[in-house]
């Protein structure tokens, strides 16, 4: 009986170009036929896209092959969890009426195997970079997206690829560990074990896979990004580990 539960986030499809996030997205399908014949529940956790835009009648094309593959996951049983990333954050219905995904726009609270998950993306939070978390709010209203909904979709979409050729994501360079005293993730991950217990931390959004310590029975892993690493994490029903992916293609 399938039990594994799996988390993966930044695929950033979309970026630097189509040919590589093509390739990229061969990848992740080889991934996903890889985990689903003992997956049960899959935790997709921001920035599968590197832009999404859901207008009224229109979504954002390509990538079509991860789509159908999320779905005859789920229509297979498979309880698939879509995390709203600071990239993809203007997803709407399209994902729950057409794959049956369950879209969460912030953290994730959850209690597996007797272990308790505080899981979130991690855009926007911890100490420092005010400038985003004051866009974020903005980006986040139903009026910025309103607003954006009124361009036509080829300006808009046109308009939203061109910010991602300049995206953190689109770069080459791999990021670096700070520290643990300056990691702002794990930072705020002792701040909330402060106020209740969770034995594990799980974000994206770093772009740097990590497993750190943080003391009295608790971890915060960073599952990375698959521009890279192709990282994820699989926890068994006892134990949680970080992996990564070596594709056969």
């Amino acid at each position: 009986m399938a039990k594994n539960i799996y988390f993966a986030s930044d695929f950033h499809l979309g970026t630097p170009n189509y040919a590589e996030s093509r390739a990229r997205e061969a990848r992740i399908v080889s991934w996903l036929d890889f985990i689903t014949p003992d997956c049960s529940e899959l935790f997709l956790m921001g920035d599968i896209f590197d832009f999404w835009f859901e207008y009224a009648t229109v979504v954002p094309k390509g990538f079509i092959r991860l789509q159908g593959k999320l779905a005859a996951m789920a229509d297979a049983g498979i309880k698939i969890y879509f995390f709203k990333g600071n990239h993809d954050m203007w997803v709407r219905d399209y994902f729950i009426l057409e794959i049956g995904m369950e879209i969460i726009s912030d953290e994730l609270i959850i209690e597996r195997g007797g272990k308790k998950f505080y899981l979130h993306h991690g855009d926007g939070l911890g100490p420092g970079d005010n400038k985003y978390k004051f866009l974020r709010k903005i980006f986040r209203s139903k009026v910025c997206q309103w607003l954006f909904a009124r361009l036509h979709p080829n300006l808009g979409i046109g308009i939203a690829n061109g910010w991602s050729r300049g995206s953190r994501a689109a770069q080459t360079e791999k990021e670096v560990f700070l520290g643990e005293d300056k990691e702002w993730l794990a930072i705020y991950a002792k701040a909330q074990l402060q106020k209740t217990h969770f034995d594990y931390f799980i974000f994206g959004h770093r772009h740097l896979p990590l497993d750190i310590d943080l003391g009295s029975g608790s971890r915060y892993v960073n599952i990375g990004e698959w521009l890279n690493y192709n990282s994820y994490a699989v926890f068994d029903g006892q134990e949680l580990k970080l992996e990564y992916y070596k594709p056969n293609l």
